[in-house]
């Protein structure tokens, strides 16, 4: 079956990672059509806009993207384009596998862990208060009127929203996904016990949807500070994790430290029948064109969406591919390397041509 879907290439070290993603997916023999657009840095050069129509247009015609790490420029008027996806498509779960892999120096063994976080709500919804305002000193005013609570006259705000359906519909999403993929356990990861009414009403969402499956799959609540400890003692204990925006964000790049970086740390956002899958990793616009960076990270992300076309015998092909080149630890990045200063650490390209001469 040929697949059409939107290639945005991305900023720093972007089209790199995601040309050699490309040669890797196409090498396993798949029928894709790439309709490649652009976002970010290069958007904004070429359109005066960090995120064109023509984008957006694509990727909802095509329901399906594959995306490079972006760059949102620092300074007033650019709020971040990841979120600013997330939040048109709607793509309310983002979904970030952490797995250890035969070759990859860590502290642990077999860490396989799923992070599912909450993507359009919490301290990521982007409704803050700046100082010296007029909404400010109107938010200032209704919060000392009915908390009785005298704060800094220069104080800015962020609200943290979460809601009842959001939180249901993520949660609901993270047991259908645990099922899906035969994992035994689900992990609501909060800060009740502070946030009683904002996390707490995400714990009680959690502790409704999990009755439904208590037959199936077993169901845990964790704090979110103890979870982080746990996570650094054993690792091994944990499955699926579902958990509000910014604490997913945290908890992820924890976990990708726990299986060798975000260098090998695949994602996907979800929405109803909609995807955009993107590696973890930053743009690290210091190492574009040097041709250095590992583009593992990339590549998985191509295999989660390979497996959400259905397309599970290519996707097969291409983990097992990679997974033999970081197990061999020959044709590997610098980072990959049990000494980073390894001289025979090979770049980003020499990397995807020993995965693609694996696919079988």
């Amino acid at each position: 079956m040929k697949h059409r879907v939107t290639l945005i290439p991305g900023d720093g070290i972007g089209p790199e990672v995601v040309s050699q993603a490309v040669r890797c997916i196409e090498a396993t023999g798949v029928d894709i059509e790439w309709d490649v657009v652009t976002a970010g840095e290069e958007a904004l050069k070429k359109y005066n806009e960090l995120l064109p129509k023509e984008t957006i247009s694509s990727i909802r015609e095509n329901k399906v993207a594959l995306k490079g790490p972006l760059t949102t420029p620092i300074g007033e008027g650019f709020y971040s384009i990841n979120v600013t996806l997330r939040q048109i498509f709607n793509l309310y779960a983002c979904v970030r596998p952490t797995k250890l892999y035969p070759g990859i120096k860590a502290f642990f063994k077999d860490v396989d862990i799923i992070v599912i976080r909450e993507n359009t709500e919490d301290l990521y919804a982007g409704i803050e208060f700046k100082a010296d305002t007029i909404p400010q000193k109107e938010l200032l005013r209704f919060i000392s009127k009915y908390t009785q609570k005298e704060l800094p006259s220069d104080t800015s705000f962020s609200i943290k929203p979460i809601s009842g359906f959001a939180s249901e519909r993520v949660i609901r999403f993270a047991f259908e996904y645990a099922l899906k993929l035969k994992r035994k356990k689900v992990t609501c990861v909060h800060k009740a016990n502070i946030m009683k009414f904002t996390d707490g009403l995400f714990l009680d969402t959690f502790r409704k949807i999990s009755s439904e499956y208590k037959d199936k799959i077993i169901a845990e609540e964790m704090i979110v500070d103890n979870m982080a400890m746990h996570l650094v003692q054993r690792p091994q204990d944990y499955d699926v994790l579902v958990l509000p925006n910014l604490y997913g964000d945290i908890i992820s790049d924890l976990c990708a430290g726990l299986v060798g970086g975000l260098g090998v740390a695949p994602g996907a956002n979800f929405g109803d029948g909609m995807a955009i899958f993107e590696p973890v990793h930053g743009s690290a616009p210091k190492y574009a064109g040097k041709n250095k960076a590992n583009p593992t990270a990339m590549i998985l992300s191509g295999v989660m969406m390979l497996r959400y076309l259905k397309e599970d015998i290519y996707a097969d092909k291409l983990e097992e591919a990679v997974r033999t080149v970081l197990k061999e630890n020959r044709f590997v990045t610098y980072d990959l390397k049990l000494n980073r200063d390894d001289p025979t650490a090979v770049g980003t390209k020499e990397m995807a041509d020993a995965i693609i001469s694996h696919i079988k």
